[in-house]
């Protein structure tokens, strides 16, 4: 990669995968063995609180991925706009995405917060975790908007080739998080018996640092600069082409998070156990998934470079070269993490049941690996290809008829617990991905890329 305008690092299909993967790879693996570390914090001080926080988080994660309706569609804008060599209309997108994702944090962390009571309602929280997972909700829920920034920053800098900040920041702000945690349920000020409201105001501090992080690299390697200025007159056109392909692209992740959702209340009735036993899974499926999270995203930020330049077959063949190599190694790693998991999971617990419940997720959690590696890796590049309606389409359609009956279908009418829920994803998970991947081999997204030659709004001079 060489520098070509400021910071702006070029990519092409000469970029290694390794050279945009190896940092994010680093920084999700860090990023597990930490939140690991926060689980496992988290059990030793009370197993309720386990799964309290497990819930609040999954409410969370929704939200989250409504804030990515602007920072997907500004990975995709800013990729094709840079592979195109549009550089003067950069400060002018990167400034209205994040006032505009901020902005829209700051309403939706208020209706979290309001809303508490109903969402813990709807996925049908146990009363004895209740009060926890209210009160994690209302710290770490009402600074969501944190997360909507950093998320779009986080964005712009890998687009522009800084894949390690991404680790770097990972690192700090985990440290400030486990470091925070370990204040408030063991050390000094333990005394407060603050509990999970402690671990709240850790995950938070951690997050206001990430920000102050991603805007000092932003503006230190001189990649661009935050102006309101630049939205004099606003670029309606840009945020209307943003919002087009940020809400098919975000409406599809936030659909998958909210049949989770309606999956985990299927668990909840299941006892605390239950719960418990998808939330410890859940820390040890992670490391099943980093390999081809890590690579799908790096071969998203290749694909947009190239589409947007004009260099779809070269697109279309890194892809395929992308799943040949990670496919195998993720079954192998999903394989390996169920043969270790009777292990793995007294970690956390010593409870048998749970144990035994992991076990048989773990298990079927290979299949779920599988699937969900060829999604990822498809599914990324469609999107940066400009091909975003298809992946919703598909995945509305698997995720409730394979993925959500198939799910109670398996785990609470024919009896098979939390490990017929996760069998009802993999059925989801593995036809989807062979699905996207026919539509990829077909070239059904070629002609769809979001830049133009003759586009775009006048902007002052940056």
């Amino acid at each position: 990669m060489s520098n070509k305008s400021g910071g702006v690092r070029e990519i092409n299909e000469k970029t290694s995968l390794l050279v945009i993967a190896g940092p994010m790879f680093l920084e999700l693996l860090l990023n597990i063995l930490l939140n690991n570390m926060d689980t496992l914090m988290l059990s030793h001080y009370s197993e309720t609180s386990v799964g309290a926080v497990g819930n609040a988080n999954q409410v969370m994660f929704l939200v989250i991925i409504t804030f990515n309706i602007i920072a997907t569609a500004i990975s995709v804008v800013v990729a094709q706009y840079l592979g195109a060599k549009k550089y003067d209309q950069m400060n002018m997108i990167y400034t209205m995405a994040l006032l505009v994702n901020i902005a829209f944090g700051i309403v939706l962390s208020g209706l979290l917060v309001l809303g508490k009571g109903v969402i813990t309602t709807f996925l049908n929280v146990s009363d004895n975790m209740l009060p926890d997972t209210h009160t994690y909700i209302t710290i770490v829920g009402g600074g969501l908007f944190l997360q909507a920034g950093y998320n779009v920053m986080l964005q712009i800098l890998r687009c522009n080739g800084y894949t390690k900040i991404g680790m770097y920041i990972s690192i700090a702000i985990n440290l400030i998080n486990i470091g925070g945690n370990y204040l408030f349920l063991y050390g000094p000020l333990k005394c407060l018996e603050l509990g999970v409201a402690g671990v709240a105001i850790s995950t938070v501090t951690a997050r206001v640092v990430a920000l102050i992080f991603a805007l000092g690299f932003f503006y230190s390697k001189k990649i661009g600069k935050i102006d309101l200025k630049l939205l004099n007159p606003f670029p309606g056109k840009i945020l209307a082409k943003m919002i087009k392909i940020g809400l098919p692209s975000a409406g599809e992740n936030f659909a998958y998070s909210f049949y989770q959702m309606v999956l985990l209340s299927f668990i909840n009735t299941m006892g605390d156990d239950s719960v418990n036993a998808r939330v410890y899974c859940n820390s040890l499926i992670a490391f099943s998934m980093v390999l081809a999270s890590s690579t799908a995203m790096a071969t998203q930020i290749i694909t947009g470079h190239l589409v947007g330049a004009g260099k779809e077959e070269a697109a279309y063949i890194r892809v395929l070269k992308t799943l040949k190599m990670t496919l195998p190694i993720t079954i192998c790693i999903s394989a390996l993490n169920w043969l270790l998991s009777p292990f793995t999971l007294r970690i956390f617990t010593a409870n048998e049941a749970i144990i035994r419940m992991g076990s048989l997720i773990m298990a079927v959690d290979i299949f779920i690996e599988t699937g969900r590696c060829l999604n990822m890796t498809v599914i990324y590049s469609l999107k940066a290809a400009g091909d975003y309606v298809y992946p919703l389409i598909i995945g509305l359609i698997t995720m409730v008829f394979l993925g959500t009956c198939g799910g109670y279908c398996y785990g609470v009418l024919l009896g098979f617990g939390v490990a017929g829920i996760y069998a009802g994803t993999a059925s989801d998970e593995c036809i989807r991905g062979l699905i996207v991947l026919s539509h990829w081999r077909r070239r059904k997204w070629i002609g769809k890329r979001v830049v133009d030659d003759g586009d775009d709004e006048k902007t002052p001079a940056n």
